[in-house]
């Protein structure tokens, strides 16, 4: 897993990086076992202060929306906050002391997700956009806990020390980074092991690569029949991960409906058709990684489309868009480009296969119809590349945009 965020420094070309290292540990039994109950007892104690929080808004909102000029109102509950519920985590190690074989930081985060979760149905996030009900966490959902201050002498060599938990052994895969700082860590079930995810800081990163060339610049415009196509006719034919794996994954799904509810056989079967998915996640991660390694060690501009695709996961090319996992190789793309020192602009969407990228005659056309053939100019060739050179084009035109109006902003 790799995920990276990036923020200037006020001072000037400098800027801060964090990004988040992923690795599987090997627990030993013992070490498994402790995993295991904290975070069930995190699951019950997320459930009781999710619970705490509705309790308090079915008590204190009232559906009638009159009532007469004199009326009783009822006396209002203190609403519970993340700071009040942590301050109570104090007299719950009292009344089970089981809970004290959890690190105090690492039950301090209970409250904080779901102070989030509530947030996000009643408020929205930051942009205003809210989330659905939160659900109560059923036995095996609640995955991940967090250490939020992680020193870096606990991580030497492949061994890793989380406290109340011990020394665990880590398969180091890849070396952290030189000048990265250790500032979380979590950890994380999955249906084949376990992992942590460090969360790593670095505050003297370069924003641009010394070399950096704005005009070694390309397009690329996706899909679903290749992958993508580059400005340059450069295509990489789409892999369907989860179609090559459909027959698998209906096998798997068939031994599950087949064995006994709440049976051993049948938590025996769900973990397999885990592991399934999970293959399925890890091969189109894997992908999305190795076509990013190319372009950016081709080009030093890359140009995408701003798509909605939640719009178009909602369409009945729903498998298909997801299958392809376009926002995700984005994402990977703009923070692999972002850390070393390069750029990815996206531009909007709307009109770059139907316009000629030649003369900008629009050439109204099916999706179905695959080549473009401009009736004006005599243009013919692939739509999908067509779309990728107009996309460069818009991307080319905004760079130079923004580098003019940063040369006359004072």
């Amino acid at each position: 897993m790799y995920t990276n965020t990036v923020t200037l420094n006020k001072q000037g070309g400098d800027k801060q990086v964090k990004i988040a290292y992923q690795y599987r540990i090997k627990p030993t039994k013992q070490q498994r076992e402790i995993i295991d109950n904290t975070l069930n007892m995190l699951r019950c104690q997320y459930n009781y202060e999710l619970a705490q929080r509705f309790e308090w808004y079915e008590q204190n909102r009232c559906s009638i929306d009159r009532c007469p000029l004199v009326c009783h109102f009822p006396e209002l509950k203190e609403k519970p906050t993340r700071f009040s519920q942590q301050a109570s985590l104090k007299q719950l190690k009292v009344d089970r002391p089981w809970y004290k074989n959890i690190h105090s930081q690492v039950l301090q985060e209970v409250p904080k997700r779901v102070e989030i979760a509530f947030t996000k149905w009643l408020a929205g996030d930051s942009k205003g956009k809210k989330s659905g009900r939160p659900r109560f966490k059923g036995v095996g959902q609640y995955k991940t806990f967090t250490y939020p201050q992680f020193k870096q002498h606990h991580f030497v060599g492949n061994k890793i020390t989380l406290s109340k938990i011990g020394k665990v052994k880590v398969i180091v895969h890849r070396p952290i980074p030189d000048g990265f700082a250790i500032k979380t860590v979590s950890v994380t079930k999955k249906a084949n092991g376990y992992y942590v995810t460090l969360s790593l800081d670095n505050q003297t990163v370069p924003t641009t690569k010394p070399d950096f060339n704005p005009d070694n610049i390309v397009g690329i415009d996706v899909g679903l029949i290749d992958f993508y196509v580059d400005s340059d006719n450069n295509r990489i034919a789409a892999p369907k991960h989860l179609r090559t794996a459909e027959g698998k994954l209906k096998s798997a799904q068939r031994k599950v409906s087949r064995r006994k509810k709440g049976s051993e056989r049948r938590k025996k079967a769900i973990k397999k058709l885990g592991i399934q998915h999970k293959k399925v996640a890890d091969t189109r991660k894997d992908f999305h990684f190795k076509t990013v390694k190319k372009l950016l060690d081709k080009y030093d501009v890359v140009v995408v489309e701003k798509l909605n695709i939640k719009g178009l996961a909602k369409t009945r090319l729903a498998k298909s868009v997801n299958d392809a996992g376009w926002g995700q190789f984005i994402s990977i793309l703009t923070n692999k480009a972002e850390n070393a020192g390069l750029k990815v602009v996206a531009v909007n969407p709307n009109g770059t296969s139907q316009e000629c990228y030649s003369c900008g005659h629009k050439v109204k056309k099916p999706l179905s119809q695959r080549m473009h053939n401009c009736p004006v100019c005599n243009t013919n060739l692939c739509r999908d590349l067509n779309a990728a050179i107009n996309i460069k084009n818009r991307g080319a035109h905004g760079l130079k945009a923004q580098h003019m109006s940063s040369k006359t902003s004072p």
